[in-house]
């Protein structure tokens, strides 16, 4: 078994090799890489992206990533397309195909096919010599000076460059179409990474009881109020008027201080102007207000009235925390 000193060496060497290639690629970034922006940009029809081997796993992340940035995307496995699967290509697709070599026997067939096919082709290309660049009518060149495996084999620094390559083109794609939160949100409705780009205050705050109280009433009727919504706190209102909150933790303070509890009623134990936000504002602000104010509550409101209350614990279930 290798020393830890020997893993922590093979293990930096490989994470320098893969960033050095990353960073070989900025010269890279040329009038042929703008040319495919702008062909992307001006084009009616999908973005099919194929590749052979690793390269076709980098091509289906790619293809990902397009299509959650606003790009339409279809993968097509370079080793399927000469068997059926050319069929998805539709006059108006752009066709970008991954290899690092050009050469493999599948690439060398499928390249010809492509550009007599009418759709300009993008080659994502390691070597400019090769058949797929000189079939290209666009070569983005994302050729490395060695692999990161110690025979110079398994493709993982070319792998890296290619992955690197993609996102550029969908950053690129992304800041040219102004592509935004709420267009993200409308991609990624499904879980906490869609919950803080399209969930708001008022959608978690109107399944929560509102608790509410009167100034007058005694320190029963607010302990009562306060156990009884499971929140933690009651609101202080009067003729629809917002005047303050009460939290449990005021009820402790006061318990501290007071031993004769006849005389003190909501209006002396309510903090006045409580944190608060609107309905419509996300809850992802909201939970960034609770950080802020160091409190577990926050009211929610409606045109300035009481609409609900939002609790720590409600955004740590819906997993936006």
């Amino acid at each position: 078994m290798k020393s830890k000193k020997s893993i922590i060496e093979n293990a930096v060497n490989t994470l320098q090799l893969e960033a050095q290639a990353i960073l070989n690629l900025i010269p890279q970034v040329n009038d042929d890489f703008v040319a495919v922006i702008e062909l992307i940009l001006a084009s009616k029809g999908r973005v099919i992206v194929t590749g052979i081997g690793k390269s076709a796993i980098i091509a289906q992340k790619i293809v990902a990533t397009f299509n959650s940035t606003g790009t339409p995307s279809i993968f097509m496995h370079a080793a399927d397309a000469v068997h059926g699967d050319l069929g998805m290509i539709q006059a108006d697709d752009i066709v970008i195909c991954l290899s690092k070599s050009g050469n493999t026997p599948e690439i060398k067939v499928l390249a010809p096919l492509l550009k007599a096919s009418g759709n300009s082709v993008i080659g994502m290309v390691g070597q400019l010599d090769s058949e797929l660049a000189l079939q290209s009518d666009f070569i983005l060149n994302t050729a490395v000076e060695k692999e990161a495996c110690p025979h110079n084999l398994a493709p993982t620094t070319s792998t890296t460059a290619q992955l690197a390559m993609g996102d550029a083109l969908a950053v690129c794609l992304l800041h040219a179409r102004n592509f935004n939160e709420d267009d993200f949100a409308r991609y990624h409705p499904g879980g906490s990474l869609g919950k803080r780009l399209y969930l708001k205050s008022g959608d978690i705050a109107i399944r929560n009881e509102k608790p509410s109280i009167h100034p007058t009433a005694s320190v029963k009727d607010v302990i009562i109020e306060i156990s009884k919504n499971r929140l933690g706190t009651v609101v202080v209102i009067q003729d629809d008027v917002i005047l303050g909150i009460i939290t449990d933790g005021d009820i402790r303070r006061m318990l501290e201080k007071h031993s004769n509890l006849a005389d003190i009623t909501a209006s002396d134990l309510m903090s006045k102007n409580p944190k608060r936000i609107d309905k419509d504002i996300l809850a992802m602000q909201a939970l960034e207000l609770i950080k802020e104010n160091n409190i577990t509550q926050l009211l929610v409101t409606e045109n300035d009235h009481y609409f609900g209350i939002i609790h720590l614990h409600d955004l740590l279930q819906e997993g936006i925390i």
